[in-house]
């Protein structure tokens, strides 16, 4: 096999001035996993000018699509980093997958209007990468084999002569607006509950969206979000008119040498500036039956979608009910872990177990039918993922929460929470707007 090229670059744990260098390239895109502040992430990677680009046409079943990126994969050829210098990429696929895109997967209503116009998946094949390893503080650029010498020297050069940079200007047009008011909200609430009642689910993830319009360069608005809400899961991708904002906690699927991983969040409580106030939130949503019984309907969801992929018997939970905390939220974590079956790879985990049951419900495909006859207009982004996947069949992805897009001159955000039959309405209204409340009063900094 081919081994690929390295060459070490300065260390930074914030990754800005080295995105900078590339942010109005095409195809550019960070991976982010929050340093300094975030301590959970290992690895940034950042990269621009792909090679090929992919996204499905309108009737493409996911299982093309999802050949499409293999062959891509295989036509940029089989690599490893150097032994002596373990990367988590060695050039392959990053990009995003929507939330609707599991309308390829499952056969779902079409209610919820279309009305941001995101394609369901968007791809960038990269034969480079600037990835920092925040465990060994170290930063190099990565180049596959295939890449021509002068490529690479230029970007050795653009790299080398990075400057700090003045924040590009970002003006938010005017304060955030629910697309929902407190009544539509509640009688969407009323209506699972019914569900649940008849037996039709156990449990539904509702979202509602907040907009506003903005002028200037949606990188800023990354910037400040990232330094208010460092998350391990953050990414940015520039789009056609706009950009992918994501400052997500949560891990999707993650494999490496054939073993798979992912991490549920559900169960939240806010946090409290006062020391003792905060320490018994967390100590109230570790002790809460109520998201305890939710994180576990989900751990039993996952653990069934694992097993299409996984290796008979190798499906395990190693840990549950795990207590992890950011800026704003505690939160409620579980993790469940298996081997992939030899005659599958991490594009068939995807297409077996997206989108992620933790922001679906249970059964999923029922609470994904009524996810699409409650909330308005679809999800576009939010509750998808940003990946990576790589020549080596390496990948690692997040669940799109905490996230914005920013497209033609609007820009969305959503927040929302699993439903159960106990649920407060009140209660959960809150907490969507809680999980979100620092992205947008952010934002909001930069009304005028």
């Amino acid at each position: 096999m081919s081994t690929c090229l390295v060459h070490p670059l300065p260390y930074r744990a914030d990754p800005a001035d080295y995105f900078a260098a590339v942010r109005l390239a095409p195809g550019a895109v960070l991976l982010d996993a929050g340093r300094p502040a975030a301590q959970r992430g290992r690895y940034d990677l950042i990269s621009a000018w792909p090679s090929a680009e992919f996204a499905p046409s309108p009737d493409e079943p996911a299982a093309d699509f999802l050949q499409r990126l293999r062959d891509g994969l295989a036509g940029l050829g089989s690599a490893e980093p150097p032994s002596d210098c373990p990367l988590p990429f060695a050039g392959g696929l990053i990009g995003y997958l929507g939330y609707d895109f599991g309308r390829r997967l499952e056969k779902l209503p079409a209610q919820a209007v279309d009305d941001l116009g995101l394609g369901d998946a968007r791809f960038g094949l990269y034969a480079w990468a600037l990835i920092s390893d925040h465990q060994r503080a170290t930063t190099q650029l990565l180049f596959h084999p295939s890449l021509a010498t002068e490529e690479r020297v230029r970007l050795i050069a653009l790299f080398e002569s990075v400057t700090t940079e003045e924040a590009p200007a970002f003006e938010l047009l005017g304060p955030f607006q629910a697309d929902l008011d407190e009544t539509g909200y509640r009688q969407a609430i009323e209506r699972i509950q019914a569900y649940i009642q008849a037996g039709d689910c156990y449990q539904v993830n509702f979202a509602q969206r907040f907009r506003s319009h903005y002028r200037g360069d949606p990188w800023s608005a990354y910037r400040a979000l990232r330094g208010a809400c460092p998350t391990p899961f953050a990414g940015y991708q520039t789009l056609p008119g706009g950009a992918i904002i994501s400052l997500s906690p949560e891990r999707f699927m993650r494999v490496s040498q054939g073993l798979v991983e992912t991490r549920p969040i559900k169960g939240t409580r806010p946090r409290d500036e006062d020391p003792r106030q905060d320490a018994a939130q967390a100590e109230a949503l570790m002790s809460s039956l109520k998201d305890r019984a939710e994180n576990l309907m989900i751990v039993d969801l996952l653990r069934n979608d694992l097993g299409r992929s996984c290796r008979t018997g190798s499906v395990r939970v190693p840990e549950l009910f795990a207590l992890e905390s950011y800026p704003n939220v505690h939160h409620l974590v579980s993790a469940v872990t298996g081997e992939l079956a030899a005659d599958k790879d991490a594009l068939d985990l995807i297409a077996g177990s997206f989108p992620g049951g933790s922001i679906t419900g249970a059964p999923k495909i029922r609470a994904m039918q009524i996810i699409d006859e409650l909330e308005p207009t679809r999800r576009a982004l939010y509750c998808g993922s940003l990946l990576y996947l790589d020549v080596r069949g390496e990948m690692d992805s997040s669940i799109a929460i905490r996230s914005l897009l920013a497209k033609d001159g609007q820009i969305c955000c959503w927040g929302g929470g699993g439903i159960v039959a106990d649920s407060n309405w009140q209660a959960e209204y809150q907490e969507s707007i809680t999980k979100v409340k620092v992205l947008l009063e952010t934002l909001e900094q930069f009304c005028h």
